[in-house]
């Protein structure tokens, strides 16, 4: 499931988390991209038992990470090829897309298909393309509201 509004695009995607041993979880996520916020991309992880998981990344981290490693410190991302077994052709492969959160000794990592990122992300840059997130943000509507809460 995507959608897509005037000021939004959104992408549902069956991912996995990467435990110790390769021990695999399946989740489900919410990719969404928001004009009003046009630096980031949030992640919205189904949880079982309570309120969802949500992580916010940096647009162009992602789509640098479709190509190579990307990321320092606690975020950092990359593509990895591996074999398809549903494919029809023998030896066929699929991109994945990686993700790891955290510090290096409790580092949370998670897989994805790059296929799909690199679409909502085409779709993203489509909204707001690179270069002119700037003009998105209502500079004197954000300096009101921090004001307000001094």
């Amino acid at each position: 499931m995507s959608g897509t509004d005037r000021d939004t695009v959104s992408v549902r995607q069956d991912m996995r988390l990467i435990g110790p041993g390769r021990m695999i979880v399946p989740l489900k996520a919410v990719w969404t991209y928001s004009r009003q916020d046009p630096y980031a991309v949030r992640v919205s992880f189904d949880a079982d038992a309570g309120e969802p998981v949500n992580w916010v990344f940096d647009r162009d981290l992602l789509v640098a990470a479709l190509h190579g490693p990307a990321g320092i410190g606690d975020v950092r991302a990359w593509p990895t090829v591996e074999p398809d077994p549903a494919a029809k052709r023998p030896g066929a492969r699929k991109k994945i897309f990686n993700i790891a959160v955290g510090p290096p000794a409790d580092r949370v990592h998670f897989e994805a298909s790059a296929a799909v990122i690199g679409a909502f992300l085409a779709r993203a840059y489509e909204l707001v393309p690179a270069g002119s997130e700037s003009a998105c943000l209502d500079f004197d509507d954000e300096l009101t509201e921090l004001l307000s809460q001094a």
